[in-house]
């Protein structure tokens, strides 16, 4: 690896191998977009199905500005605004909003639309379906509510070797987008060692945010006394990226929330220190940890990119046309009056 650019800045002592890419993915920037415009749009409340995305202080701090974050479509006023968030909903979910005639606005990010698109077309096709994802996830459960009667999750790779399938002639692998890549393909090919004519997915399910940010907590875990991944406990791929650094030989490896809850006595014996954070974190937390890291004396930090991102996802499609109807409106309204 590459002293950093500032040589001087690290004389083998204390240092700092900070991940590239980290942080929001676009799904995760779109849903969060998505809600902060609804309420400069529409007012509060805004009423928000599940967490947005899984981060605490992305929930607090839409929370401050007057979204109200509900478990199920009941919990909402008759005809209020809801969004969907990032991680998908089951079409039962949809029919529950349209009876109470909500206004949705679906921030689903469209690479988990993408495999919810191939659950409708294989179970079309006849087929058995085993979603690779976590029991109870939000995004597990929106994909399997496209097709219940043709899906069956599988939970880990101990599950392969143990799940049951009536038919296996017609059978195909999905998986949830915020898997570790490494654990999906060891469970693929457990499964694929008990039902050998197994499909692939037409593409890869595992969204280029996750599998980038695997890529590069790989590229510091060998030369990091200590990996520090920023995100919460709920969020999967932050979970697993923490798991990945350990794997990938990391001494040690330890999520937390922010700079809070960084402890000191991770730091014995510790001279490089990696960090990185889950697509559902935003940037400020990583300065706030890379802060404390610094009065601490790891002053010198050396971003390892292994992959640039620059994908953008436009915003849902019925706030695009509100709020260009807002603009188009407020543009008549703007205009000066003649004189007649």
């Amino acid at each position: 690896m590459d002293r950093p650019a500032d040589r001087a800045a690290w004389d083998g002592g204390k240092r700092v191998l900070l991940a590239a890419p980290r942080g929001y993915c676009a799904g995760v920037d779109r849903a969060v977009v998505a809600v902060e415009k609804a309420l400069d749009l529409y007012g509060a409340p805004v009423y928000v199905r599940k967490e947005i995305v899984h981060n605490k202080h992305v929930v607090r701090t839409l929370t401050e500005r007057g979204a109200v974050f509900v478990e199920e479509t009941d919990a909402v006023p008759e005809g209020a605004h809801l969004v969907f968030s990032a991680h998908g909903v089951s079409p039962a979910v949809r029919q529950a909003a349209s009876a109470r005639s909500l206004q949705t606005i679906d921030a689903t990010c469209p690479l988990v639309t993408k495999v919810h698109k191939e659950a409708v077309r294989f179970a079309a096709q006849d087929a058995r379906i085993l979603l690779i994802g976590h029991t109870g996830h939000e995004e597990v459960e929106g994909t399997a509510g496209e097709a219940p009667e043709h899906i069956t999750v599988v939970d880990s790779p101990e599950v392969a070797d143990t799940i049951e399938v009536e038919d296996t002639g017609n059978l195909v692998w999905l998986s949830q987008t915020t898997l570790s890549v490494d654990e999906t393909m060891e469970t693929v090919r457990r499964l694929r060692a008990r039902f050998p004519h197994l499909q692939d997915p037409p593409s890869d399910d595992i969204c280029y945010a996750t599998s980038n940010r695997q890529v590069a907590v790989k590229k510091i875990a060998p030369e990091a006394d200590l990996v520090i991944v920023v995100g919460s406990a709920n969020s999967s791929n932050s979970v697993r990226l923490a798991e990945v650094a350990l794997d990938a030989g990391a001494r040690a490896a330890h999520r937390v929330d922010n700079a809070g809850e960084v402890e000191d006595a991770w730091f014995e014996g510790v001279t490089t220190v990696g960090l990185t954070s889950g697509a559902s974190v935003p940037e400020v937390l990583v300065q706030e940890v890379l802060a404390l890291l610094a009065e601490r004396g790891y002053g010198a930090v050396e971003e390892v990119t292994t992959a640039m991102e620059d994908l953008q996802f436009a915003l849902p499609t019925d706030l695009r046309r509100d709020l260009k109807a807002a603009t188009n409106t407020a543009g008549r309204r703007s205009l000066p009056v003649t004189p007649l």
